[in-house]
């Protein structure tokens, strides 16, 4: 099963996400899970959460990026379900086996991030993907849709398509 951690502060807004959860919605076996709609208080339900993830042979983080991050609801429940004792640490091996895709939205392009000591995209990916390996997730190339700010509807549902591709591809592998 594919579970989706779909956070999107302003889902209503957004261009790329919804195409690109449209799609996957189409595919057998996921789930997705908006947290600005189920957590609109940040109140996360933990045991939920970790519930679903139990669940799930492939996560998937799916958000735009805010200020060369996660937005404010993803890191506030990868703190509260990725917990000491479930996700990592003694006993903590609830994650092992499972996999993990970045699934990010961008409204610039690649030069918005050749910028600082360490520039490059591939460096965002770092705390995620650490994050990830700690916990025992297998982490898969992220997906990331840029320009999503001046991108045509064409390209967007191109990009949407891809990430489908993408995830279909995974689950076939998982049953080849």
């Amino acid at each position: 099963m594919i579970l989706i951690i779909y956070a999107h502060p302003y889902p209503q807004h957004s261009h790329a996400n919804k195409r690109m959860i449209e799609l996957a919605r189409t595919l057998e076996n996921v789930e997705v899970r908006s947290l600005y709609e189920l957590y609109p208080d940040f109140n996360i339900d933990v045991a939920a959460e970790q519930e679903a993830v139990s669940r799930a042979d492939l996560i998937i983080w799916q958000h735009p990026m805010q200020w060369y991050g996660v937005t404010p609801l993803l890191k506030l429940w990868i703190d509260k379900v990725l917990s000491h004792g479930w996700a990592y640490g003694h006993g903590g091996t609830a994650l092992h086996g499972k996999s993990v895709m970045w699934a990010v939205t961008t409204g610039g392009g690649e030069n918005h991030f050749n910028i600082g000591s360490h520039p490059g995209f591939d460096v965002l990916c770092q705390p995620l993907q650490a994050t990830a390996l700690y916990c025992g997730l297998n982490w898969l190339p992220p997906c990331a849709v840029h320009y999503t700010f001046v991108c045509d509807d064409e390209t967007l549902q191109a990009q949407a398509r891809h990430y489908k591709q993408r995830l279909l591809e995974w689950q076939e592998a998982q049953h080849g």
